[in-house]
């Protein structure tokens, strides 16, 4: 009677630590793409900021020295 191959399946390692890397690559890759928006547009933002002018109140005297 032949006795059963336990087979473990050693050599789908090698692949499956292949394809781990590309999805990490490819994770990368879109991270670097659509995190930033994609292509870069050079966007002019002017901001102008005009405040009145605020004159703050006199600061009260402090107590008078006793002579």
């Amino acid at each position: 009677m032949p006795m059963a191959e336990n087979s473990s399946g050693g050599g789908n390692a090698g692949l499956a630590f292949i394809v781990g890397g590309l999805v990490v690559v490819v994770a990368v890759l879109a991270w670097f793409l659509l995190g930033r928006g994609g292509a870069s547009d050079t966007k002019n933002v002017d901001v102008e900021v005009k405040l009145p002018e605020v004159s703050a109140p006199a600061a009260p005297s402090g107590p008078e020295a006793a002579s």
